[in-house]
């Protein structure tokens, strides 16, 4: 298949761009346009994987720009988004303009150009704070921050766009993807470049809050597995490992897998707003596993120590290149 994907250039859609390309498939990245001309990720790919990839630089933002990109393509994977919860107390209206008309063009690009598949990812920060567990797609959708009410916002964009249009749009909702290239404003790598830098004590966020975390690869293989297929237009899946675990559960085992005792302390600047806080979080995926028969391999406490050792011998290699700074631990 010929595949456009939005914001392949980044930590998901990189991962996600070598899979479909070492599948067969040919692939179009949609990069966020700099002044250098770089792509992100895909610029470190093995030549095999790069020189199968056309890049294409632009803004979501810019319909004009998706309108000529996304012609020709049989199926778009819609990844593009301001996700950094902690920025968009600053600058809510940036992520509105970006995850809800964003993907209002993206949709309606889809629609004039007539692919025959939309993936649109979601996040597993809209349900906020978990009423019961585990959250099936049907708990209430809150909106504790305004990146998550944008992609509430954007989630609706592309259901109206399959409800009024026929658009074939399915929505993935993944629930705190980790693994390799991951960015540094996230509890994981954050702690992680913290620890390779022989930084005494670590400075991190609330450490009481549970998270469901999914391996990179298992959701990777996710996304492929819904777009390869044409069932579940207009429905919305969760994607998670179905297992709950709390920060401070995670920061002990990346010290065990560190082999150095670790100590951490609270840093007031990355804790949320008391109201905002999402306190728990825990998937429940039986409906992307009854319909794509998509099942995690990295699942229960065995699997995430397997995930975040391979995630820490990545950081282990890469954690001094640019982007990663063990001396910028606010995020």
């Amino acid at each position: 298949m010929k595949f456009f994907v939005t914001g392949g250039e980044g930590f998901v859609g990189s991962h996600l761009v070598e899979e479909l390309v070492l599948q067969g498939h040919e692939v179009t990245v949609l990069a966020f346009y700099n002044s250098f001309g770089t792509a992100g990720w895909v610029d470190s790919f093995e030549e095999e994987v790069r020189g199968s990839v056309r890049v294409v630089h632009g803004d979501i933002r810019d319909y004009s720009v998706l309108l000529d990109a996304m012609a020709g393509h049989e199926a778009v994977i819609h990844l593009a988004a301001l996700i950094s919860i902690p920025y968009s107390y600053q600058a809510p209206r940036s992520y509105f303009e970006t995850n809800v008309l964003g993907t209002h063009n993206v949709m309606e690009a889809a629609r004039r150009v007539g692919v025959r598949r939309v993936i649109h990812t979601s996040t597993s920060e809209v349900y906020g704070s978990a009423q019961y567990v585990p959250m099936d797609e049907t708990h209430p959708l809150v909106g504790q921050s305004p990146y998550s009410a944008s992609k509430i916002g954007a989630d609706q964009v592309a259901h109206s766009f399959w409800a009024s249009f026929d658009v074939p749009v399915t929505t993935v909702r993944p629930f705190n993807i980790y693994g390799p290239r991951q960015s540094q404003r996230a509890f994981i790598p954050s702690v992680i470049v913290q620890v390779l830098s022989g930084r005494p004590v670590i400075s991190v966020g609330t450490l009481t809050s549970s998270r469901d975390l999914t391996f990179v690869a298992d959701a990777v293989r996710g996304f492929r597995t819904v777009a390869e297929k044409s069932t579940g237009l207009g429905e919305t899946y969760n994607m998670g490992s179905g297992f709950e675990v709390s920060m401070g559960e995670v920061a002990e085992m990346l010290g065990d897998i560190s082999g150095s005792k670790i100590s951490v302390s609270e840093e007031p600047s990355r804790v949320r707003p008391v109201n905002s806080e999402v306190e728990r979080l825990w998937s429940d995926s039986s409906k992307i596993e009854g319909e794509f028969g998509w099942k995690p391999a990295h699942i229960g406490i065995d699997g995430l120590h397997r995930g975040l050792e391979k995630t820490y011998k990545w950081f282990e290699n890469h954690f001094r290149r640019a982007g990663y700074d063990p001396g910028r631990t606010l995020v």
